[in-house]
């Protein structure tokens, strides 16, 4: 660095600040630090100079080298192009450390070092590169520029050529149909007048003759008349002809044909073959026929009407979501003209894409046309709950349920009234399926009776009875009194709004209390007559078949006052009672007819099935062609086994029913995947799923006989489930067990259960070889019971601890290959080998283990009383200390149940 002095403006002395004195040396400097007071310190400075990659030391000028070098660049630059972009500013460190040159004093030029040298030729050289490569963009630039104008003048050419083509083909079409007309218009009019001559033609006549140059060929045709040989004018036409052909091509005149008979009257125009001698001949001229001319308008005309076609808007029924090939063909549109409709809108579609209802009432909208919006659930408007007129109504029977508590006697007081034996066929001495019966009354009225379960499990089987019924008839025990089931069928009752009759049975037993069943049914709002009530009651037995006539006539006075009536001469409507699947019939559907009339080859719909009714029949198994209101029937026919409550109505066509059925099917997938879990979930859900995460499940594949049962078994098998256990039904279905059920239980690793129906000869052979359980039953809460003993075996045990003792270590010894053994005395009860044990220290537990050593002395023992001292060992820890407390227990498993 070099030392720059600042002098004042008005001549003032220079201010003492500090400042560096260089002194330069081969690869730095000696620097003068000055300070204030006449202090002063030489400093040496450094400077290690950076190397660029390939770069070569030069050698060190010497001083006499030096100026000439440095002058060199500076020299040779001005000589240099200047570059396109002015070359970088200087690093900011050479800028800032550049002496500033004395006020009033001469400009010294100081030498370059290496460094500045060799950034200004890389500088040089960059400027270079820059200005080649702009070079190069320009021309390039203007290549492409001038082969562009000249591509454009091209086109502007051919496309003035075409145009002039097309001017001239125009005008040639226009002279030529100019004539076609006027031909037309003349065979029309003169009916085969001779031809008028072109005035070209008529003028040559007159002309002298030419002599002619060339003699005519043998055989050549001659003009009519026998006329003598073309004149030299034609012939020069001729020549003129064959002077505008392209070179290399030979004309040869053929001969004309011989002109052909005329069939119908006029001359037969010759349409032979165009040459230079027909060219120049003196014949008419070669024009269009009028067939050919009367064709060419008839096309045009057609084409004109086909651009002018009118358009017709048609009214589109929409659904929910449409297909964009469905939208089109209701539209009678192309479906590219859908699709570019929609891509103007944004959306890019394909054909089979499936667009909502609003996205295709804009596209039929903007072609023109009408909308109709539709529901999917408009499938089902009209199949249930039409009015009826009121003279076409009659009075129909009675549908009596027949509610209680297990084992008081609905069954047997059923049978007792039909003088049937229904109890003898039920297992267990329990009614397990749900009937429906039909008894004529003593005054000759028929009554529909539907027979319930009392079993808890059954819940839904009584509330679906009480939903169908008219009336229902609550048996009471007198002996028992009011039971759990019997406070549920009231309330399902009162849920269905049907006046109850309260029926007290068992009024032939020595404990029999009537006047406490009244009294109890007070508490649930049931208040009878003799209590000065509104609900009939009728003390019965049916085993000694009691005052059965006057619960006949309480209901037969009930329902005169309900005035129940039906139109029998509509659609069947209905509700299925309960459904199975027959090994020989297949799925057979109990019905009970509500209103209308059910005919043999109805098509009915229930929820997702649907069939042709292929037979009725009706309790007793008898066929009967045709059911009316208040008939229970059984129905075959379904495709499947519907469920049972599903409505039944009877539809015009096989479609309606499949889009019925469709509608419906989808409409339970999606209500399954909604209940398997998906993305929106409620906080509770998010609980519960957190409670159950590690739940331990109990695969299980149920088969029953009916629709019913397994419906009561599935929801007994829920309500045992807890927080830690729960039964997790893999399938429930209707009818044998087969192979497939087999199958799924060996890949799920469960139970097969079989509830009053048997595994078929495969599914045993499949459930052997594979090592699958199937457990048949026939009475619920046997199957109950049994599920809920294997779920508790999964359930973790209880752990209790007994305490057995305490020990106080008195001396702590180490023996050789034994390790530290306690000497300790029993403070209180005992301490058993084996056992579990805790040290405690400063009433703090240090170690939980077990005793691996016990003695007495020199010997091992099972246990050691309080009072006597006794040598411990613990497993895997041998920290003792003398006055540590160790604390003797034991750990009992205690087994849990549901």
């Amino acid at each position: 660095m070099s030392e720059t002095e600042n002098t004042g403006e008005k001549g003032t002395a220079p201010s003492k600040t500090l400042h560096l004195k260089q002194r330069p040396t081969e690869h730095g400097g000696m620097v003068r630090q000055s300070f204030p007071h006449g202090r002063s310190k030489v400093v040496v400075v450094e400077k290690v100079k950076r190397r660029a990659p390939g770069h070569v030391e030069p050698t060190k000028p010497t001083p006499a080298a030096a100026a000439p070098s440095t002058a060199a660049p500076s020299a040779a630059a001005p000589s240099a192009p200047a570059p396109s972009s002015p070359p970088p500013p200087p690093p900011r460190a050479e800028r800032s450390h550049a002496p500033a040159p004395k006020r009033g004093a001469g400009v010294v030029l100081r030498a370059l070092t290496d460094e500045e040298r060799e950034a200004r030729a890389r500088a040089l050289v960059d400027a270079r590169t820059r200005e080649e490569e702009d070079r190069r963009r320009a021309e390039a630039e203007a290549k492409a520029r001038a082969e562009r104008e000249e591509r454009e003048r091209a086109e502007r050419a051919a496309a003035e050529a075409r145009k002039r083509e097309e001017e001239s083909r125009l005008a040639r079409e226009a002279e030529t149909k100019r004539k076609s007309e006027e031909e037309a218009r003349r065979r029309l009019a003169g009916g085969g007048a001779p031809e008028p001559q072109p005035a070209s033609a008529a003028a040559r006549p007159a002309a002298a003759p030419r002599p002619t140059t060339t003699a005519p060929r043998e055989g050549a045709p001659r003009p009519a008349g026998g006329a003598a040989p073309q004149p030299a004018g034609e012939n020069a036409d001729a020549k003129r002809l064959v002077a505008r052909r392209p070179a290399g091509v030979i004309a040869v005149k053929a001969p004309t044909p011989p002109r052909p008979t005329p069939s119908r009257g006029g001359a037969q125009k010759d349409r032979g073959r165009l040459t230079v001698s027909t060219a120049t001949s003196e014949e008419e001229e070669r024009t269009r026929s009028v067939a050919a001319f009367r064709r060419r308008t008839q096309r045009l005309k057609s084409f004109g009407q086909a651009e002018q076609k009118e358009k017709i808007a048609r009214e589109v029924i929409l659904p929910e979501t449409i297909t964009i090939q469905e939208l089109a063909n209701r539209m009678s549109e192309r479906g590219v003209d859908v699709i570019r409709l929609l891509m103007k809108q944004g959306a890019l579609h394909k054909i089979t894409d499936v667009i909502d209802a609003d996205t295709a009432q804009l596209v039929a909208e903007e072609l023109g046309h009408t909308v109709k919006r539709v529901a999917e659930s408009d499938v089902e408007e009209g199949l249930f709950d039409m009015p009826d007129a009121e003279d076409a109504l009659e009075s129909r029977p009675p549908v009596v349920t027949i509610m209680g508590h297990v084992d008081h006697g609905k069954t047997s007081l059923l049978d007792a009234i039909r003088q049937a034996n229904v109890v003898a066929g039920e297992a267990g001495g329990i009614t397990q399926h749900i009937g429906a019966y039909q008894v004529t009354a003593p005054n000759g009225a028929p009554i529909t009776f539907i027979d319930t379960p009392g079993h808890a499990a059954f819940t839904a089987m009584r509330a679906r009875g009480a939903k169908v019924t008219d009336i229902v008839i609550l048996v009471v025990a007198a002996d028992d009194g009011v039971m759990p089931q019997t406070i549920e069928a009231i309330h399902h009752a009162k849920a269905a709004e049907v006046p109850l009759i309260v029926a007290i049975n068992k009024i032939d037993k020595p404990d029999a209390k009537p006047e406490r069943v009244r009294t109890e049914l007070l508490q649930h709002e049931v208040q009878t007559e003799t209590f000065g009530g509104e609900t009939l009651e009728v003390e019965v037995s049916a085993k000694e078949k009691l005052n059965l006539d006057k619960l006949l006539d309480a209901i037969i006075l009930q329902s005169e006052v309900l005035d129940l009536k039906a139109n029998p001469e509509r659609s069947a409507e209905g509700t299925v009672i309960e459904a199975r699947l027959d090994k020989g019939r297949g799925p057979v559907a109990t019905v009970l007819v509500q209103r209308g009339t059910l005919h043999i080859g109805d098509i009915i719909v229930a929820g997702s099935q649907w069939g042709r009714v292929r037979a009725l029949l009706d309790d007793k198994g008898a066929v009967c062609p045709s059911a009316g209101p208040s008939f229970p029937v059984e129905i075959l026919g379904f495709s499947g086994t519907p469920e049972a409550g599903d409505r039944v109505a009877v539809v015009e066509s096989e479609a309606r029913a499949r889009e019925i059925t469709e509608y419906r099917e989808r409409q339970r997938r999606e209500k399954l995947v909604a209940r398997g879990g998906g993305a929106r979930t409620s906080l509770t859900d998010m609980m519960s799923q957190l409670k159950t995460a590690g739940r331990k499940e109990f695969p299980l594949v149920i088969k029953g006989d009916v629709q019913g049962s397994v419906e009561a078994i599935i929801a007994a098998l829920d309500k045992l489930g807890t927080d830690e256990v729960g039964a997790r039904i893999v399938h429930a279905g209707v009818g044998g067990i087969s192979e497939s059920d087999i199958a799924l239980a060996e890949a799920s690793n469960a139970v097969v259960i079989g509830f009053n129906v048997r595994a078929h000869k495969e599914a045993r052979e499949a459930s052997e070889r594979g090592g699958i359980e199937i457990r048949y039953y026939n009475i619920i809460y046997n199957l109950v019971d049994d599920v809920k003993a294997a779920m508790s075996g999964l359930l973790a045990p209880t752990l209790r601890e007994t305490m057995l003792g305490n020990a106080q270590i008195l001396e702590v010894f180490d023996i050789t290959k034994v390790g530290k053994v306690a000497g300790c005395r029993i403070t209180d009860g005992s301490v058993e080998r084996g056992a579990n044990v805790r040290l405690i220290r400063d009433n703090v537990v240090v170690h939980e283990g077990k005793l691996s050593t016990l003695k007495r002395f020199k010997d091992e023992v099972k246990e050691v009383q309080a009072g006597q001292e006794c040598g411990m060992a613990f497993e895997n820890y041998q920290d003792m200390r003398v006055g540590d407390v160790i604390e003797c227990y034991r750990i009992e498993e205690i087994k849990r149940t549901l």
